[in-house]
């Protein structure tokens, strides 16, 4: 990744912030984008410039591109790790407002931030971007309509976007994390469970490989899509899941 450019949203999140250290220790120069600066401020570093932006705000995510390739002089990669969860509700106890949310963060997010990436990508000839989709698409569990339908869209949006780069040598992939060690995994509960029960009874059980994915994991498979060891991978999903997706 020596002397690359990437663009990771959701960088303050325990995803996120293992993504662009682990790119930041192979070399490469990093924007992070996060509602709130604070939320990234553990990742100190010459080659890291931190961005508070709302990933749905046209203008804001133009202003990161233009910010980035105006100090670099290249984007070169793009990875959608911002996202929210939902907790385990019937649908008809599920809101409107509740599904636009779910909808608007996982999915529509990913459209406005690989249309930039692209403005930049095409010119070059090159680039990779990574969506980040969930093993609940293959395994759905219910009360999860709202999320597995986001997540699925993620999935659905990366092919259909890789055939349409493909010609611009822009490469397009997404990633389907299993349950992972990350502050997001308890708000998958219902209201009211216990949050630890949960975890160990229905997350960690259901991983054939025994653990619950790290962070670094999904940082690990994150380097990969976006090397030159990857040249030849586009519109793939990624299961980084410890088998639970079989």
């Amino acid at each position: 990744m020596e002397g690359k450019t990437v663009i990771v949203t959701g960088a303050g999140g325990g995803m996120g912030q293992a993504i662009v250290q682990k790119l930041i220790d192979e070399g490469a120069t990093v924007g992070g984008i996060d509602l709130k600066e604070e939320a990234m401020e553990g990742l100190n570093h010459d080659r890291f410039t931190a961005f508070a932006a709302d990933i749905l705000d046209e203008e804001a995510i133009a202003g990161v591109f233009r910010d980035m390739n105006e100090k670099t002089g290249r984007i070169d990669g793009l990875v959608g790790a911002a996202g929210i969860a939902q907790a385990a509700a019937p649908i008809t106890d599920v809101s409107l407002e509740q599904w636009h949310r779910l909808i608007n963060i996982n999915a529509t997010s990913l459209f406005i931030t690989s249309r930039e990436a692209a403005r930049y990508m095409k010119p070059a000839g090159k680039g990779s971007i990574i969506t980040i989709g969930s093993v609940s698409v293959t395994r759905p569990r219910p009360g999860l309509q709202a999320y597995i339908a986001s997540k699925g869209a993620a999935e659905s949006f990366t092919r259909g976007l890789a055939i349409e780069l493909a010609e611009a040598g822009v490469r397009v992939n997404t990633i389907h994390p299993g349950p992972a060690d990350t502050g997001m995994l308890s708000q998958f509960t219902a209201e009211g469970a216990d949050s630890e029960e949960a975890r160990r009874e229905i997350f960690e059980s259901s991983v054939p490989l025994g653990r619950l994915i790290q962070p670094d994991d999904i940082a690990g498979g994150v380097l990969y899509l976006l090397s030159d060891d990857a040249s030849m991978v586009t519109g793939t999903t990624l299961h980084i899941d410890g088998g639970r997706g079989l």
